[in-house]
């Protein structure tokens, strides 16, 4: 008698997904500004059909021969599988990353990290605050919102970029943009003359936002100095502490708490966060000696 064929599984072992890359191959590929690329990734094992994810989570991508970094997934949680992930090349794994091409094999282990409450959140208003590539580790946090938009009140989402050329997913801002149950900011730090529009920190946009602080949770992305300001521009509209959630990212290595490059104070980013309530690394948000 033949054997069954192998069944089709969602989701690697622990061992094959965690601690041993997956094969991935590129399906597309897109630039987004000069130096930071959009790729959709899909299993290219047929033991593996989809890759579940949650608003907030990360991978470790593997380009054989150079190097692993993490990097936050930025698709739908609806579509498992397809993956996605925008990446800027600023080193050596993520300049070999962002130089692959539709049809190329890389290597992905994960989902690993806590999660935006976007669950937790509904039945109150949302505040979404992103600068920069901080818009990639929100926006599958922006799709479950949106595709759930009569669970929340209102739902701000507030961004900031360095220029007009550094928008990322500009046209996909455009398309919510034009919906009638989000109010959409973006700001820019410089712009030429024909930039029609605001200039100006995401902490001035986030003094005019509407929403009731004693029913926000607010998720805040981007770089640290922009966190930092952002995060007391809430407290000071009177948004509790325990309802602003960051991300933060800290040499992430190993993506499971084992090799200690992450760690800060008494926490592993990587096993701890990336997602945290702004109340439990307070006491450490501010302190870049550590």
């Amino acid at each position: 008698m033949a054997p069954e064929p192998e069944k089709l599984t969602s989701r690697p072992s622990d061992a094959n997904g965690l601690l041993l890359p997956q094969p991935f191959r590129v399906k597309s590929r897109r630039r987004e500004t000069a130096d930071t690329f959009t790729m959709a990734l899909a299993p290219a094992s047929p033991r593996v059909e989809e890759w579940p994810f949650e608003p907030g989570q990360f991978n470790m991508l593997t380009v054989y021969g150079i190097g692993e970094v993490p990097i936050s997934i930025s698709g739908d949680p609806t579509e498992p599988w397809r993956l996605i992930h925008t990446i800027r090349a600023v080193g050596a794994a993520t300049r070999a990353l962002c130089r692959l091409a539709p049809g190329d094999i890389l290597g992905v282990r994960g989902p690993f990290g806590t999660t935006w409450p976007v669950i937790e959140a509904e039945g109150r208003d949302l505040v979404i605050v992103a600068g920069g590539l901080g818009l990639a580790p929100v926006r599958p946090a922006i799709y479950y919102a949106l595709a759930h938009r009569a669970a929340y009140g209102s739902v701000e989402l507030i961004y900031g970029a360095r220029s007009p050329q550094d928008i990322l997913y500009y046209h996909e801002l455009e398309r919510w943009r034009g919906r009638f149950d989000v109010r959409v900011h973006i700001t820019v730090d410089a712009a030429p003359p024909e930039w029609r529009g605001r200039m100006g920190v995401v902490t001035k946009v986030v003094a005019q936002a509407r929403f009731d602080p004693s029913q926000t949770t607010a998720i805040v992305c981007g770089p640290g100095l922009m966190m930092r300001f952002t995060v007391k521009e809430l407290l000071d509209r009177g948004v509790s502490s325990d309802s602003i959630f960051v991300s933060l990212e800290r040499n992430m290595q190993c993506g499971m708490g084992l090799c200690g490059h992450c760690q800060l104070g008494p926490l592993f980013i990587c096993k701890d966060g990336a997602v945290f309530p702004y109340s439990r690394v307070k006491n450490w948000f501010e302190k870049r000696e550590v």
